[in-house]
């Protein structure tokens, strides 16, 4: 059994960069490398690909740009392969692999794991509701695709039976780096805090870079040389503990900062992380730097697994369309404005006339204007702003005719439209999310070594209550004698931000913990709520994580439908972090000194 292992992140979405597989090969010494390629609005995508190619379907890019040019290496140093590449044909994704490992004349064995695909069995959905929403299940014929979220056991199967490379198609992300720690020292279904912890781990390093100062509040400690911003390695011990670091010769920054905002990235309730393997709370978790670069990491407590998977399901609503311009001069906003009103109401009046109804939801956002923040007024003195505008409709047409007609009202514009931003773009399928749960035991789940399949019995879990858990309190503050400076938020704590469908969650790490209790007291769910009243439709929900001197917050139905179904420049929430970190707090003087 190993002491360690180390897993090297090397891929946090489909598109990440082909330098991260030879970096991470750079000299250090890896055991596995794992990569996540899959998102809500990915598996979408892929199942359009696999309907006009059956052999489509997967991450094309991870088997030509990556594997081809990597294997050789991989295989010389012996590190196994582990990757969500698979998409909605994983079938397909191996045996491309398999085909250039023969090509290539290696002795590597692939495994594929399978069942996470339920397209077959969606009329046996009709009657279920949407776990957050209560919304219908769609219509059969707008389905792109039902999969359940697997887990690490699995995989951790496939490396046990002899296998180099194992894909997957849709995994929960921290999956791969579970299994990795699974395999190695044997853990089982009941080590709950070991499984925590793995899967922190693997949340830790499932976005590649932005566990090495990407996306960080602090960006300017890690602008020089960005380009060459190192991949995320974690060392992991049999008792779950490991250090956060970076591959070698690499820029970019390994923090208490970089790490805590990644583990607060995404998730809802921290002290119910629900994943298909183990129930996570990483409340108590603590992030000491112990070396130049390199984090420890420790403190995550595990309870026992759901009896269900959720159920990821994709499908088109309509459609929707927009664009970009630029206005320049005196004025410029409401230049933009006007023009993009004017757009909408052209387009109306055409699609009256060929008797379409009127939009579902248009949007005009300013940017430059103050156009993401609820509290600031625009600013009068811009000279320079961009124009996004866009709608949503059923019917194409009306997409169609509003993009059309942006361009012929081009030359009845305000003065100063100085340019549209790119070429003349297409209306697009509006996708929307609808999540629900299933029994474990109603999916099949086989592995396939490309001989043999056998079936994986996932073991029942025992009982847990969710409601036991006892939630965190804030601390405690005794101020009331206390002179107090208004200051920004971002001079106390670090913020980092994202989407789980409809939602957002921002996490507030406090940058000491003497501020973290001032922090819990005076940046409450009000400011928040107001902070975002402009897009702000659900409510808050307010978490504390007393390990990292952490909250989360959770915003629900804000996203104006996320991803790919909101018309919104920012659909996934990735700015809301920086937007609250504007915003002012009291904070006693003496903690300033």
């Amino acid at each position: 059994m190993s002491k360690s292992i180390r897993i090297g992140g090397a891929s946090g979405f489909w598109g990440d960069s082909v330098v991260a597989t030879p970096q991470l090969l750079n000299n250090n010494n890896l055991d596995f490398i794992v990569y996540d390629y899959l998102a809500e609005i990915t598996m979408s995508i892929m199942a359009r690909a696999r309907a006009k190619d059956p052999e489509k379907g997967y991450a094309i890019d991870f088997v030509s740009s990556v594997l081809k040019l990597n294997l050789q290496q991989i295989a010389n140093q012996k590190i196994k392969i582990l990757s969500n590449a698979g998409g909605v044909n994983p079938e397909a994704c191996a045996k491309a692999i398999r085909e250039l490992v023969a090509d290539l004349k290696l002795d590597l064995k692939v495994a594929v794991v399978l069942g996470d695909d339920l397209m077959q069995s969606k009329s046996d959905f009709t009657n279920i509701k949407e776990m957050y929403s209560e919304v219908d299940f769609p219509q059969e014929d707008k389905i792109a695709s039902i999969n359940a979220y697997l887990g690490a056991f699995p995989i951790a199967q496939a490396l046990k039976d002899g296998a180099d490379i194992v894909i997957t198609g849709r995994s929960v992300d921290s999956a791969v780096t579970l299994a990795a720690c699974i395999y190695s020292f044997n853990w089982n279904e009941n080590d709950y805090n070991k499984l925590a912890s793995g899967s922190l781990a693997g949340h830790i390093i499932e976005c590649g870079t932005q566990s090495t100062g990407g996306n960080f509040t602090d960006w300017e400690l890690v602008s020089k040389d960005l380009h060459q911003i190192g991949y995320p390695i974690v060392d992991i011990k049999d008792s779950g503990e490991f250090d956060c670091s970076k591959s070698k010769d690499s820029t970019g920054l390994v923090s208490f900062g970089t790490v805590a905002e990644q583990m607060l990235y995404e998730i809802g309730d921290p002290q119910s992380y629900i994943l298909p393997d183990v129930i996570c709370d990483f409340s108590q978790v603590r992030i000491n730097e112990i070396e130049k670069d390199i984090v420890r990491v420790s403190g995550a407590i595990g309870y026992p697994a759901p009896k269900q998977y959720k159920v990821c399901t994709t499908y088109t609503d309509g459609f929707r369309a927009g664009h970009l311009c630029s206005f320049v001069g005196v004025d410029a906003a409401k230049k933009a404005r006007t023009f993009g009103e004017s757009i909408f109401e052209r387009s109306r009046l055409i699609m009256r006339m060929m008797n379409i109804p009127d939009f579902e939801e248009t949007s005009i956002e300013i940017l430059g204007d103050n156009s993401q923040y609820s509290d600031k007024k625009e600013n009068l003195d811009n000279r320079e702003v961009v124009l996004k505008f866009a709608a949503k409709h059923q019917d194409i047409r009306a997409v169609g005719i509003m993009l059309k007609e942006s361009v012929g009202l081009g030359l009845a514009t305000p003065p100063g439209l100085s340019g549209f931003v790119g070429g003349r773009p297409k209306p697009s399928p509006i996708v929307r999310l609808f999540s629900f749960l299933i029994d474990k035991k109603n999916v099949k789940v086989t592995i396939d070594n490309g001989s043999i399949s056998k079936d994986f019995l996932v073991n029942e879990p025992e009982d847990f209550d969710l409601s036991s858990i006892e939630k965190h309190k804030p601390p405690q503050v005794d101020d009331k004698d206390d002179q107090f400076i208004d200051v920004p938020l971002i001079k106390i704590a670090y913020g980092r931000s994202g989407d789980k469908g409809n939602k957002a969650n921002i996490g507030i790490i406090s940058r000491n913990e003497k501020f973290y209790p001032i922090i819990c007291k005076y940046l409450t769910e009000d400011i928040v709520k107001k902070c975002f009243s402009k897009f702000l439709k659900g409510n808050v929900e307010k978490y504390y994580l007393p390990g990292s001197y952490s909250i989360n917050f959770m915003l629900d139905d804000v996203l104006g439908g996320g991803g790919p179904a909101s018309l919104r420049n920012d659909p996934q929430g990735k700015a809301y972090a920086q937007i609250l970190l504007d915003q002012k707090i009291p904070v006693p003087k003496k903690l300033l000194d």
